[in-house]
């Protein structure tokens, strides 16, 4: 199947696509209804569901970006490539078509993403923390990192078992799970599996977080995108409590938790990250609670620990991420 194959097909399921990638929406008529590509709530992006017009194309009405089914899969996974994207929307059309929604055999991705993390070990001494020890990162034996040794992986071409580090994702009292982030890893080698995707999410992440520790009342959190990253300055300043929004759209989203009055936030050096940063400022400007954001001086934080060190990256960030605004 090629690309206009693939986006006709993701079109024949249209609802059962938005549901999965935009989760946040909801079917009004013939269209389904979101915020924006990155699954919020609001009613910007208009998918059409149904004739007449053509299944499976959108517009958003905020940013005059128009596309069809692939589009927003590709959007929605951060795929690199077209052939990435590809994989996704194939290994997705290869799964049996959900019951339709109120028939009692809806496919929960929640309660799924919740027996995944029940059936994981906890990272000590696993391949996925000799993963993220390659990465520069000394601090990783946290409770919402746990480890697969065999878990399936599938796409274009078949299913496999590969070992992978699985993430907990939970809602702002850092309690209720309502997703998992997993990252398949080559059983090797400690660095990811050369997948098209080596990274998937399941269940309810958008606007969440996997969270490094509990904080307390009146203190400071950090929040960035990925979890290498957030790990990055956990290791260079291990006494921060930090939580990973896992992607831009969600960083954009997050929420700060009940009791926190300053959030610095850890941006990417890219356009995507200063866009979520400009959101998510606002939201803490209406929440009353301060906002501090730190820049990497390469492409992320990971990237500037493996280049000049914790200590150098401590030194930097030590102003921001003291518990109160400097000077």
């Amino acid at each position: 199947m090629n690309a206009s194959a693939v986006a006709a097909a993701l079109a024949e399921r249209a609802e059962e696509v938005c549901r999965r990638y935009l989760p946040y929406g909801r079917r009004r008529g013939r269209y389904w209804v979101a915020g924006d590509l990155d699954g919020g709530r609001g009613r910007s992006l208009y998918v059409r569901l149904a004739p007449p017009g053509t299944p499976g194309k959108f517009s958003d009405a905020a940013t005059a970006e128009h596309g069809d089914l692939l589009d927003i899969n590709r959007h929605r996974i951060n795929a690199p490539t077209l052939r990435a994207a590809l994989d996704e929307a194939r290994a997705f059309l290869a799964r049996p078509a959900a019951p339709a929604p109120g028939s009692g055999d809806a496919y929960d991705a929640t309660e799924a993403a919740r027996r995944l993390w029940r059936r994981c070990r906890a990272i000590d001494g696993t391949h996925a923390e000799a993963y993220l020890e390659a990465r520069g990162l000394e601090r990783c034996r946290f409770a919402a990192l746990r480890f697969h040794p065999g878990l399936f992986y599938r796409d274009g071409g078949g299913v496999r078992r590969l070992p992978a580090m699985v993430a907990a994702v939970t809602a702002r009292d850092g309690d209720i799970i309502t997703g998992v982030h997993r990252t398949w890893l080559d059983p090797r080698r400690p660095e990811k599996a050369n997948l098209s995707s080596p990274r998937k999410a399941l269940g309810r992440i958008y606007g969440h977080a996997v969270r490094f520790r509990r904080p307390a009342d009146g203190a400071s959190l950090l929040v960035g995108e990925g979890i290498e990253t957030v790990l990055s300055l956990v290791t260079a300043s291990p006494e921060i409590t930090a939580a990973a929004a896992l992607s831009a759209g969600s960083l954009g989203a997050f929420a700060p938790p009940p009791g926190v009055t300053r959030l610095v936030i850890a941006r990417d050096n890219d356009p995507e990250g200063e866009r979520a940063v400009e959101r998510l400022a606002r939201r803490c400007a209406r929440a009353g609670v301060a906002a501090t954001v730190i820049v990497p001086r390469g492409a992320d934080f990971n990237e500037d620990l493996l280049a000049f060190g914790p200590a150098a990256l401590a030194a930097w960030t030590a102003a921001a991420l003291a518990d109160r605004e400097p000077g």
